[in-house]
C-alpha cells in the first residue's frame, strides 16, 4: 500500500483539475460561445441592411497591435521621444495604454441580444419613443462599400442610447464615449457595445494621433459610427457651432478616386424633456469638462433619479416624447467633386476652412431635421408672445405655429391622431414642471424663476424661421408677469 502526503495529494489533485478545465470544459465552452456568437452574426447580417464589417468582428488584441505600431503613429513616437528627451520606450507605453483604453471590444451577440433590449427598456421607462423623419430608401441603396458616419446634435447624454436603439434595424453604432464610459463597469459594457472611449481634453499630440488612426482606420473600414456635431451638450437648448476635430479626422485621408464613399447621415433629436435640463440651464457658461468622470456620471444618474420620482410623484409613467430624424445621407465624394478639392493635397490651414465649409453643409441638414415636439413649441409660443395668455389663446397660437413649421418642411411629432391631446398633454406637463401657473386672472403666466428652463425647450426649434419670429432676446420676470 503507497500512502502519498497530503499536500501531494492537492497538488496533483489541482493540476488534473487544471487539465480538465484548460483541455476539455474552456474550449467546450469556447466553442458553444463562437457558435452562437456565429450565429447572431448570420442573423444580423441577414437582417441589417449594411452587413458587420470585418473590422468590427476582429480580435481587440489584432487592432490593438495594429494601431499601436501604426507607421503614423511609430512617426509621431520617434518625434515626441526626441523633443521631450525621454526613452521611446517611454512613450510607445503610452501609445500603448491610449491604444487599449480606445479601442473597442465589440460583441455581436451582447449588442444584439441584450444592449439593444437594455437600451430599449432604459428609454421606455421615461420616454414615448418616435421615429421622425428617415429616407429609407437611400440607405437600403447604400453600397457594402461605404461607411457611414452619422452626424448629430447634442440634447441629452440619452442621445447615445435614443440613435442606437432606432438605427438598430438598419446598422450597428460606434460612438466615441467621453468622460462617464471611463468608470468600471460601464467602461466595459461600451466597449462590448462597440463604443470608443474618448480623453476630450487631452493636449498629448500623440494621443490625438492615435485617436486620429483609429477612427481613420475604423472608417475606411467601413464601421458605422456616430459623432456629436457639437462636441458638448447645448447649455441653453440652442444648437451650438459645431466643433470640426473628428470631422477632420474622417475627412484627412480619404481618397475620392477610391472604391469607398463616406455617408455623413444628419441627425436630429430633441425631447418633451430632457433629463439634465435643470443642470444645464442653471450655469449656462460652465464648462463641466475637466470635472472627472464620476462627476459627471454622479450628475447624470442623479438626475435621471430625480426625473422618475417626479413622473412617478405626478403619477406619469412617461416625461413625454423622445424622437429622432435621420435625413438624407451626404455623400463626400459628390461633396468633393462639386467643391472640387481633394483634402490629401491640402495644408493644413486650407483643409481647416475645407473641414469648416463640409461641417456648416451638414450643420445646416442637422437643423432642418430636428423635429417639433408638443413641449418645445408651446415653449416657444409663450416666450415670444411674452404676456400672460389664457389656454384659447395658447391653443390657437400654437396651432398656427404648427401650421407654419409644417409649410417650412419641419416634421412634427404628435400623439397619433390627436394634435389636441398633444398640446393639451404638453401644456399640463409645464404647469407640473412649475414653469407656467395660473395668476388671478385665469392666465398662464410663465414663472419667473423658472424663464431660463422655458426658453431652454423654446430655444430647441428657434432656429425654424417661424419658431424665430419676434423672438425676444431676454425674457425678464417682470415683462413675464405684466398683464
Amino acid at each position: 500500500m503507497i500512502s502519498l502526503p497530503i499536500w501531494l495529494v492537492v497538488i496533483i489533485a489541482a493540476l488534473a483539475t487544471f487539465a480538465f478545465l484548460n483541455n476539455l470544459c474552456l474550449p467546450a465552452a469556447r466553442w458553444f460561445l463562437r457558435r452562437r456568437v456565429n450565429r447572431v452574426i448570420e442573423d444580423v447580417n441577414a437582417r441589417l441592411s449594411l452587413e458587420l464589417p470585418t473590422f468590427q468582428i476582429t480580435k481587440r488584441k489584432v487592432l490593438i497591435d495594429r494601431l499601436t505600431y501604426d507607421p503614423e503613429v511609430m512617426a509621431i513616437v520617434d518625434k515626441a521621444a526626441a523633443e521631450r528627451d525621454l526613452p521611446r520606450s517611454a512613450i510607445m507605453a503610452n501609445v500603448a495604454t491610449y491604444a487599449r483604453e480606445m479601442v473597442p471590444a465589440f460583441n455581436a451577440y451582447f449588442y444584439f441580444r441584450a444592449g439593444i433590449w437594455i437600451f430599449k427598456r432604459i428609454l421606455r421607462t421615461f420616454y414615448r419613443v418616435r421615429l421622425g423623419r428617415t429616407d429609407e430608401k437611400a440607405y437600403e441603396a447604400l453600397s457594402p462599400n461605404t461607411s457611414i458616419v452619422l452626424i448629430m446634435n447634442h440634447r441629452s447624454n440619452v442621445d447615445y442610447l435614443l440613435v442606437t436603439y432606432l438605427a438598430s434595424r438598419n446598422t450597428t453604432l460606434s460612438v466615441g464615449a467621453g468622460e462617464w464610459a471611463r468608470i468600471w463597469p460601464f467602461s466595459q459594457l461600451m466597449r462590448i457595445a462597440g463604443a470608443y472611449i474618448l480623453r476630450r481634453d487631452a493636449g498629448d499630440p500623440v494621443y490625438r494621433k492615435v485617436l486620429e488612426r483609429y477612427v481613420q482606420m475604423a472608417t475606411e473600414a467601413c464601421v458605422p459610427h456616430a459623432v456629436f456635431a457639437e462636441g458638448q451638450l447645448s447649455r441653453d437648448g440652442r444648437l451650438n457651432e459645431p466643433k470640426y476635430g473628428m470631422l477632420g479626422y474622417i475627412t484627412k485621408t480619404f481618397d475620392p478616386a477610391g472604391e469607398t464613399d463616406i455617408m455623413f447621415v444628419p441627425v436630429g433629436v430633441n425631447y418633451d424633456r430632457v433629463l439634465e435640463a435643470e443642470t444645464l440651464t442653471q450655469n449656462v457658461d460652465t464648462d463641466f469638462r475637466g470635472r472627472g468622470a464620476r462627476f459627471v456620471f454622479g450628475s447624470f444618474f442623479s438626475t435621471a433619479f430625480l426625473n422618475l420620482k417626479f413622473a412617478l410623484a405626478n403619477r406619469e409613467t412617461l416625461l413625454g416624447t423622445a424622437s429622432a430624424s435621420f435625413g438624407s445621407p451626404i455623400s463626400f465624394k459628390a461633396w468633393l467633386k462639386k467643391n472640387n478639392v481633394d483634402f490629401r493635397n491640402l495644408e493644413k490651414p486650407e483643409r481647416f476652412k475645407c473641414v469648416e465649409h463640409l461641417g456648416k453643409d451638414i450643420m445646416a441638414e442637422i437643423s432642418n431635421v430636428i423635429p417639433a415636439l408638443p413641449v418645445p413649441i408651446i415653449a416657444n409660443v409663450l416666450c415670444r408672445k411674452n404676456r400672460p395668455m389664457n389656454e384659447l389663446e395658447i391653443k390657437a397660437d400654437t396651432q398656427k405655429l404648427i401650421e407654419d413649421l409644417v409649410a417650412c418642411g419641419v416634421h412634427i411629432v404628435m400623439l397619433e391622431g390627436s394634435e389636441d391631446a398633444s398640446v393639451d398633454e404638453a401644456l399640463q406637463a409645464l404647469f407640473k414642471r412649475d414653469l407656467v401657473s395660473l395668476n388671478t386672472d385665469g392666465l398662464v403666466t410663465i414663472n419667473p424663476e423658472r424663464v431660463k428652463l422655458l426658453r431652454f425647450y423654446a430655444n430647441s426649434i428657434a432656429h425654424f424661421p417661424p419658431a424665430n419670429l419676434d423672438f425676444p432676446k431676454e425674457i425678464s420676470a417682470g415683462e413675464s408677469t405684466q398683464q
